[in-house]
């Protein structure tokens, strides 16, 4: 069979993970628990610390257990200040005990639990031959979390060829999803997942690529099963002048036209001084659904949790479980005997939703006590919203909710919109406003966000899916300055993106991230990433939505799809 590998480097082993050769480790007996210690100045410091600090409290509780003797004080009568002392003393002892008795017992047992050590090692590791060379591959992690329905074994397979690998897959001897986990190569697993499709389909996929991605970067995290990955172009718009300060935005589309029309966007915002963005709320949310035997108990659930004086303790409930989840409210819905629990809350750089979810079950688990009659339905009762049209989301906001405006010159709509203030105006009303009141739209009041905003989505790593609430926008156009020049704006409640996690951390989408600045998580002030991309997607929507409606009133939206959007290209020559 002809399966495409990489070529090997010289000097280095044929394997997806390039490790180096294994070097002789010492065996584990070797090893002081002393050796994960910091190093040797703070260590130092450290224990001069506790030791002065264990005969120190020595001393002072001998003296009080002398005088309370001469005193007849009852010896269990303590005051704070000895119960301090106690507290300091079994501390400092516990430290001690720990960093030299550990070391004192292991000198005593390393040689009789040598081979103990060997065998455990042999359970932690496997070895694979590839080439006839050795190398180390750590079983992953993440097999522990592994779906239940998924039997995924960790014996390594024996030595096979690709050929026989292959045929095992296809006849189910082998289930495709656990080839990552049998063979600790995630490149060779795709090679082999990707040629058992083909024979399994009759297909070709060879227009799919397969080498020259990571595959190790997605397991566990980003896609299962992989086979290879789609090419979408990336294109620039900009510069996009926000806030002050420049922006070359990222835009991952096969739509012809977009991202051109995005730049003329650009253009004429900066041309007329740049636009201005406002974070106005940031706060992801998840609702589960309880039911209980009644509707009158539901209420009394629904009070309890809308009472003010109960927040602060299911806050310090919610936000045990995250440095940067910080529950913000509650809103509660009632449908007969079930309640709708709308939790919202500031989820840092990350998108958020595994943070509030986390949250979420600490305060169902820490409410069961006082209501175990509570029966928890689902983690998610579709009142967040998520990935769904939902007016909850465009009345209250979810994620970042962004507003952006600009003010745009008049003659910049001449000579760079082709059209002028009342044509914009105008349309825009007839076609953003009461075209899609009589369409039934909800927050869908505008030309094209989703178009900006799914481009970004794609180039940053966001969740694609969350384009549907992320684009919910109204676009508003009005003349001032005496009807001289145009005041244009976006108003999008429910941006959910996030800097960390998810897609962001492969290599291609943090490579845009960093071009905007944005990359990972901020030190300074955590969150503040993730915020300033909401604003970058609000002004670049703010810059298509201008050049959408300009083109559409100046009449020059057919023309232009068919000199950027269609291909010269002889579609009956190309293969099947």
């Amino acid at each position: 069979m002809d399966i495409r590998r990489r070529p090997p480097e010289p000097s280095i082993p044929h394997h997806h993970h390039q490790m180096p050769p294994l070097l002789p480790t010492p065996s584990p007996a070797a090893a002081k628990a002393s050796d994960a210690l910091p190093l040797p100045l703070p260590l130092n410091i450290t224990n001069c610390f506790f030791f002065t600090l264990f005969f120190s409290v020595a001393y002072y509780l001998l003296n009080r257990w002398r005088d309370k003797i001469r005193t007849s004080t009852p010896l269990h009568v303590l005051t704070f200040y000895e119960l301090a002392a106690i507290s300091s003393f079994i501390a400092s002892f516990i430290y001690l005990l720990g960093f030299f008795g550990i070391d004192f017992v292991q000198s005593f047992t390393s040689r009789s639990s040598n081979d103990a050590w060997e065998l455990e090692n042999d359970d932690e590791q496997i070895f694979f031959r590839d080439e006839d060379r050795k190398i180390h591959c750590p079983v992953p992690s993440l097999i522990t979390n592994k779906p239940e329905s998924m039997d995924i074994s960790v014996t390594p397979l024996p030595l096979k060829d690709d050929e026989e690998l292959v045929k095992s897959v296809v006849s189910g001897g082998i289930p495709s999803y656990s080839l990552e986990y049998k063979l600790g190569d995630c490149f060779k697993a795709a090679s082999i997942r990707r040629e058992a499709l083909q024979r399994l389909t009759g297909r070709s996929i060879e227009g799919l690529p397969l080498e020259g991605f990571d595959y190790d970067s997605i397991l566990g995290q980003c896609c299962e099963m992989p086979v290879g990955y789609v090419q979408i172009p990336v294109g620039i718009a900009g510069p996009l002048l926000l806030n002050g300060c420049d922006y070359s935005v990222p835009m991952a589309t096969t739509e012809g036209c977009l991202v051109a029309s995005t730049n003329r966007g650009c253009k004429a915002i900066f041309a007329s001084g740049g636009a201005t963005s406002v974070l106005l709320r940031d706060a992801m949310t998840r609702a589960p659904v309880v039911r209980f035997a009644s509707a009158k108990r539901a209420t009394e659930l629904k009070f309890f949790l809308e009472d003010p004086l109960n927040f602060d303790t299911l806050t310090v409930v919610f936000n045990k479980s995250s440095r940067f989840a910080r529950l913000q409210g509650i809103q509660c819905a009632i449908a007969g005997k079930n309640l709708y629990i709308r939790f919202s809350c500031s989820t840092g750089d990350a998108m958020g939703m595994n943070m509030v979810s986390k949250g979420v079950q600490n305060v169902l688990d820490f409410l069961q006590n006082d209501f175990p009659d509570m029966d928890v339905i689902g983690i998610s009762g579709n009142f967040c919203s998520d990935k769904k049209p939902a007016a909850v989301n465009w009345i209250e906001g979810r994620g970042k909710s962004v507003i952006c405006e600009a003010i745009i010159n008049g003659e910049v709509v001449t000579k760079v919109l082709k059209t002028t203030v009342p044509a914009l105006v105008e349309l825009n009303m007839l076609k953003n406003l009461t075209g899609s009141a009589v369409a039934g739209s909800l927050g869908g009041f505008n030309a094209h966000a989703a178009n900006i905003v799914s481009a970004i989505f794609l180039a940053t790593g966001q969740d694609p899916a969350q384009n549907i609430e992320s684009s919910h926008c109204i676009t508003m156009m009005e003349p001032v300055n005496d009807g001289k020049d145009l005041h244009v704006s976006v108003t999008m409640p429910s941006i959910e993106v996030g800097t960390v996690g998810g897609g962001t951390q492969l290599a291609s989408q943090s490579a845009c991230l960093n071009l905007l600045g944005v990359k990972g998580a901020s030190k300074e002030s955590p969150g503040s990433n993730a915020q300033h991309l909401a604003t970058i997607v609000a002004g670049s929507v703010l810059a298509g939505e201008l050049s959408l409606i300009a083109a559409v009133a100046a009449g020059q939206l057919v023309k232009s799809h068919m000199k950027y959007n269609r291909s010269s290209r002889d579609v009956t020559k190309l293969g099947s």
